[in-house]
């Protein structure tokens, strides 16, 4: 069995994770979040890391993510890398994730690199409203990431919001569903579900 791989990428904050947990559940599929795929910042120092641009595709371990879906793509086992954000470091452990019949690739470059999409048969492209995800943004990084309201403010000015204009946007013109981030879960599964159907009929 060779699985199939659904691309999702879009800016931070759309509804990618949402979008990926429901159609990983309906489609029994295995997930790779490209989260698990930043660089170790352990030689830098704590204010150095708070100061790193992790909103450009080089923040990412790009060889090592690419490597990992194309073995994914042929039906291999991989132990993905286990990332820290509070400390932005590796945890120096791995999760074992094997390949099922789908694979939800998903993040902010699923997209951006032409080796993932050559590898993906369904590519989408969730968006939404910059007042919106900037409030999303907020409300998880404080909650999940120990982050203050202040910082978060000033790294979406700094990287997160043009660093989505030169790198994220642009990728929306390769994705065959491109998706609003606000409609109804059950509506917007139902596109993505009906592009895979029409691939794997055709």
């Amino acid at each position: 069995m060779k699985p199939y791989l659904i691309g999702i990428a879009g800016p931070s904050c759309a509804g990618k994770s949402y979008l990926s947990t429901h159609l990983a559940r309906h489609l029994r599929a295995a997930t790779l979040n490209l989260d698990s795929y930043y660089c170790d910042l352990q030689h830098l120092s704590l204010e150095e890391r708070a100061r790193f641009n992790f909103d450009a595709p080089e923040a990412l371990d790009s060889c090592l993510l690419i490597e990992h879906v194309r073995r994914l793509s042929r039906g291999e086992v991989i132990a993905r890398p286990v990332y820290d954000f509070k400390t932005h470091v590796r945890t120096g452990r791995t999760e074992t994730l094997e390949p099922r019949e789908f694979i939800v690739v998903e993040g902010l470059f699923a997209l951006y690199w032409e080796e993932l999409r050559r590898v993906q048969q369904t590519k989408v492209f969730v968006d939404l409203g910059e007042e919106i995800r900037l409030a999303r943004r907020i409300e998880r990084d404080v909650r999940e990431r120990g982050r203050t309201r202040e910082s978060v403010l000033e790294q979406f000015s700094i990287t997160v919001r043009p660093m989505a204009q030169r790198y994220v946007h642009p990728t929306r013109q390769y994705a065959d569903v491109v998706l609003t981030g606000d409609g109804e879960i059950a509506d917007e599964m139902e596109r993505v579900l009906k592009h895979i159907r029409n691939g794997n009929s055709s």
